[in-house]
């Protein structure tokens, strides 16, 4: 079965909200999967591009008061905003397997610096402690919690003799492992919704926990989900996305009777089984996403989306910035100046229609951002 890159782009639009805005930022977040959320902008910025009326209201009251939506660690060690269920999804799938060797390294970095001599038990009472603090705080940051966990103060050396090398706060070490194996999560920021100063909460009283999934079968829903979101994709698109190996990628695709087809390049995808129909056309439409948004870091192969626009628009480690899309086309950046406007660039010729529509989308989101 051959997809167009057409088709292709109308999925695009469609599932991810571009094309049809989503009335709940719920339902905005699990059309993408999880909204990509190393930077903090990014998760309002792009739920914004994707929901009716947004403000930032809606997402602060999904994040931090009903709490239906919970930032963690995921795929790629990267930060995602996903919904309950994902979440426990994406850590059984994805974030624990992280855990093992952060624990080794950070053990090996207490050992060698002869801060205890069996690290593994000093690391493990310091983790007591600290979630002991943090149940009696209810939620804090590491500023908070040293004054209670005294050893948080203590300084690791990282990467000793290199350019990059650093003295590290125990906290800063202490905080991502226990929030790579589930126990804690990042809850309201210390400043407005683009801090990335974060307080810390206890899973179990920040949302009630995450259900417990053997990790095959968490694999499986990861991919379901990507699938339909983002499909058809590539093994080397599931890979990417996903930080697995190939072969957990194969038994996943198997698992789940994923149907391959052909792309418009001549090169292999997958549907899953049950959603292979062609997808009717929409409106046309525009959109201006921000960095890292997870529609344009959704899959590794990106030509039939980004065209020749990669070296303008991604850095040399991969990071996407601002993109202005058109029809399921990336056709341009944006950015905002030093006085807060918001200004774009056309990267190919468009037609007069969709220039107006992407000057008018410019003018939107300046007035968004005030």
């Amino acid at each position: 079965m051959l997809i167009t890159d057409a088709q292709r782009r109308i999925r695009l639009g469609r599932r991810h909200h571009l094309a049809v805005a989503a009335t709940t930022v719920e339902t905005a977040t699990a059309g993408v999967v999880g909204l990509h959320s190393s930077d903090p902008a990014s998760v309002f910025l792009s739920a914004s591009a994707r929901v009716k009326r947004f403000t930032n209201d809606h997402l602060e009251d999904a994040l931090y008061e009903r709490r239906s939506l919970v930032r963690m660690l995921g795929m790629r060690r990267t930060m995602f905003v996903v919904d309950r269920e994902t979440a426990a999804v994406m850590d059984a799938a994805c974030t624990q397997a992280l855990a093992p060797g952060e624990r080794r390294r950070l053990i090996g970095l207490i050992e060698t610096q002869g801060i205890a001599t069996n690290g593994a038990k000093w690391l493990r009472k310091v983790e007591d402690r600290t979630l002991a603090a943090l149940v009696e705080l209810g939620e804090g940051t590491a500023t908070q919690l040293t004054p209670l966990v005294p050893e948080l103060r203590l300084k690791l050396k990282m990467g000793e003799g290199k350019k990059w090398g650093a003295d590290v706060g125990m906290s800063t070490r202490v905080l991502f492992l226990l929030a790579t194996e589930g126990r804690i999560v990042r809850a309201r920021p210390l400043g407005s919704w683009i801090s990335s100063q974060y307080r810390w909460a206890p899973t179990d009283t920040w949302i009630g926990g995450l259900s417990t999934i053997p990790p095959a079968e968490a694999r499986d829903a990861l991919l379901r989900r990507w699938l339909f979101a983002f499909g058809p994709g590539t093994l080397r698109d599931i890979t990417w996305w996903t930080g697995w190996t190939q072969r957990a990628a194969k038994t996943a695709l198997a698992s789940l009777d994923a149907v391959e087809v052909t792309l418009a390049d001549g090169g292999n995808g997958y549907l899953l089984p049950d959603d292979t129909t062609t997808q009717r056309a929409t409106r046309p439409w525009v959109a201006l996403l921000p960095g890292l948004d997870p529609t344009v870091m959704g899959w590794k192969e990106r030509d039939w989306y980004l065209g020749t626009h990669g070296a303008d628009l991604f850095d040399r480690n991969g990071n996407a910035g601002p993109t202005v899309w058109s029809d399921g086309r990336v056709v341009g950046g944006w950015a905002q100046r030093p006085d807060g406007h918001v200004v774009v660039e056309l990267l190919e010729s468009v037609s007069k229609s969709v220039e107006t529509a992407v000057q008018r989308a410019a003018m939107d989101l300046d007035a968004r951002l005030d």
